[in-house]
């Protein structure tokens, strides 16, 4: 349990089949916050609308309130709340946890959106994104961190951080993307572990009619 709880529920604006935003729901419920979800129907606009602008002037999921914090940006959100909620395991302070913390953010901004999540874009949802580099980014970038698990139980080492709350959804969800994962046994350990984790929710699957 948190040593320090929100005053009242944090709310949070999601779409259900935005891992981006599912970064954000899952870590609140490992932390066993309370919060609501408002969901934002990307595909009606309500993200382009004044009242969300006022919001995140990007017009993206997900964004918090807390109190009076309005906050956008999945990574942001997680330092927010680790800072302010979480124990010092979840967001080292000393340098170089810091560091390794901050490698894995920069990666799932990085290689794991142009990778796996670009590819689920691309084939579930008909962005104009090119498929065939993003599965290659994807399996360069898995190749990459197979490996690096064999010897880690997570991401940045032997106890669970928010590197590894940024990293599970779009890889997790990387074979909606046409990416499978059977050829990487550690990191479908990985995954198994952070499912483990007390609190864990899913993110929810891709409808059939929307994947076909």
């Amino acid at each position: 349990m948190p040593t320090v709880r929100p005053a009242q529920p944090i709310r949070l604006y999601r779409a259900p089949l935005s891992g981006h935003a599912h970064r954000v729901q899952l870590f609140l419920s490992l932390l066993d916050l309370p919060f609501e979800m408002i969901d934002v129907n990307l595909g009606a606009g309500e993200q382009k609308k004044p009242e969300f602008l006022a919001k995140n002037p990007f017009g993206q999921v997900p964004v918090i309130e807390d109190g009076e914090v309005t906050l956008a940006d999945s990574n942001a959100i997680l330092v927010y709340l680790a800072s302010k909620y979480g124990d010092a395991g979840w967001l080292p302070r000393d340098p170089l946890g810091a560091a390794t913390v901050q490698r894995f953010l920069s990666l799932a901004a990085g290689e794991i959106f142009r990778g796996p999540a670009s590819a689920r874009l691309a084939t579930l949802f008909g962005m104009p994104l090119d498929l065939g580099a993003a599965c290659a980014t994807a399996t360069r970038l898995f190749t990459l961190l197979e490996p690096h698990l064999a010897s880690r139980p997570f991401l940045a080492g032997a106890q669970v951080t928010i590197a590894d709350v940024a990293a599970y959804s779009y890889i997790a969800h990387a074979p909606e993307g046409g990416v499978a994962l059977d050829d990487y046994p550690q990191i479908r350990a990985w995954l198994g572990r952070v499912e483990a984790l007390p609190g864990f929710v899913a993110m929810q699957a891709t409808p059939p009619a929307l994947a076909a």
